[in-house]
């Protein structure tokens, strides 16, 4: 089998295990299916997820002009208690940002190597705690706009992580975890305006990633650097292939690239 494109986050789709796709502009990949093949990897070109020229990939799959210009990768995408959009203020794009600021967004811890606290969309759950690789989650509010959810994050960030330790993740060196104690101890913490948005109840979420085999000690391949490899696909956990001999790709922190991907 034979694809070529950009690459772009992989779409998943809740299930035991989570099913896992591949979206190229002609065509689709379920990853799951060729788990044990042999996949061989070709790093053809850049192409910018917003003008789609063949420039370096600076950020989040856009080259370094459309990183600091386009309203998508703005600094409240990553920082939410930077948006503004609630007070009417724009940052890039007034009307973009308002389509994505003043929606429901979701407070939530997830435990993928550690405890940590993180904000969404309320439509990106459970597709964020999957990205991360979490293999439990829970939320802890949900907020009208994205500030309140942002500036809950910062409140909570004080008492619990906020990174995911990939490398823990990746080779399942986890603990569980009671999250609904954890969401109760960090009740206390939350800002005035937002408590009211508190969930008094909500269950634990388990995910089942499709992984035949953990890597012990994990080796990350950057394709800038090795533009061809090859080798055994054993599992897919967060937005990581997992290959036989320890090597593992992150397609996400790869997302710009144009490549060629051959299955044996």
């Amino acid at each position: 089998m034979q694809y070529e494109g950009v690459l772009r986050k992989m779409r998943t789709e809740i299930g035991h295990p989570i099913q896992y796709y591949m979206i190229f502009e002609d065509d689709f990949l379920n990853v799951n299916q060729v788990l044990d093949k042999q996949l061989t990897i070709r790093f053809i070109k850049y192409q910018c997820l917003n003008c789609g020229e063949n420039r370096p990939i600076y950020r989040q799959g856009f080259c370094k002009n459309c990183f600091f210009d386009i309203p998508s990768a703005g600094d409240w995408v990553m920082r939410p208690e930077l948006s503004t959009a609630h007070l009417g203020k724009e940052d890039r794009d007034l009307e973009y940002e308002k389509r994505v600021q003043l929606k429901p967004h979701v407070v939530y811890l997830a435990n993928s190597s550690t405890i940590k606290v993180g904000v969404t969309r309320k439509t990106q759950v459970p597709t964020r705690w999957i990205d991360q690789g979490a293999h439990e989650a829970i939320e802890i509010l949900e907020a009208p706009n994205r500030y309140l959810a942002g500036i809950t994050e910062v409140a909570l960030k004080d008492h619990v992580g906020d990174k995911t330790n990939w490398r823990k993740m990746l080779t399942n060196d986890i603990e569980d975890e009671n999250l609904v104690d954890w969401r109760q101890k960090l009740k206390a913490y939350i800002p005035e305006e937002a408590m009211d948005y508190y969930i008094n109840y909500s269950e634990e979420t388990h995910l089942d990633f499709p992984v035949l085999r953990y890597p012990k000690k994990v080796k990350s391949l950057n394709l800038s650097k090795t533009p061809e490899f090859s080798g055994l696909l054993k599992g897919i956990k967060g937005q990581y292939f997992i290959f036989e001999d320890d090597t593992v790709f992150n397609v996400r922190g790869s997302e710009g690239f144009y490549i060629g991907l051959s299955i044996k």
